[in-house]
């Protein structure tokens, strides 16, 4: 992960942003922060940023607008900041493309670790170094450039996408649990009704067009199917 990483923050709460900006400068990061949806997409299309972190409520062009408008040009992982308890918009969230959540207010520090786990994996020295193309189950993983297809087509994974598919597709054949996946991939534990892991395999079985191809296997986890001519 490199400290000097450059992180958008879409959030029209002033004073939250100058409060945020200040910590995460303080920890060796960049930060640019916008006030209204709109502007935040515009920033995301027209500059590079290697974290954003997105407001659902925002004026002028919702969060969800705005990740939709990011999603259709750019795979930048986007952390999504969600109403405490709303689950509606946490799932919906990730149905779109965020690559993980956290509920405000929030603990800063919670962030924080949010942000590095995110950042390790996609700044992780295992795609530049140890790059190698992954095959089994129809998928092809590229690491290095971070692309899968299946069946010869692209798949557009999020990188959040891309981790979980790389952890099936190393055990593939064997069933993976939905705790294993989150801590490697989200680098946290799942709280009892947290359906991340299950909205990002489900956002995977659409890009592939496959629904059967990742099993769920109740009260256990996920399995890959080796094959599926």
């Amino acid at each position: 992960m490199n400290k000097n990483s450059k992180i958008l923050v879409i959030d029209d709460d002033v004073e939250l942003c100058e409060l945020l900006s200040e910590y995460l400068e303080a920890e060796g990061f960049s930060i640019k922060a916008v006030h209204n949806g709109k502007e935040g997409a515009s920033t995301v299309i027209d500059s590079d940023f290697d974290l954003i972190i997105l407001d659902v409520m925002l004026p002028g062009m919702g969060g969800f607008d705005v990740l939709k408008t990011i999603r259709s040009v750019k795979m930048t992982p986007i952390l999504m900041l969600t109403a405490k308890g709303d689950d509606i918009d946490k799932i919906l969230g990730l149905e779109i493309g965020a690559d993980d959540y956290l509920p405000k207010p929030y603990n800063p520090r919670e962030l924080l670790a949010r942000i590095k786990a995110i950042l390790r994996r996609y700044t992780s020295p295992h795609y530049s170094e140890k790059a190698q193309e992954l095959t089994g189950g129809n998928f092809v993983l590229d690491t290095g450039k971070l692309t899968a297809s299946y069946r010869g087509f692209p798949l557009g994974l999020t990188v959040v996408e891309f981790n979980i598919l790389e952890m099936l597709l190393i055990n593939i054949g064997r069933v993976v649990t939905r705790e294993e996946i989150a801590l490697k991939v989200l680098g946290r534990e799942l709280s009892s009704f947290d359906r991340s892991i299950d909205v990002h395999i489900s956002n995977i079985r659409k890009k592939a067009s496959d629904t059967d191809i990742i099993k769920s296997i109740r009260g256990a986890g996920y399995q890959l199917i080796p094959e599926n001519d």
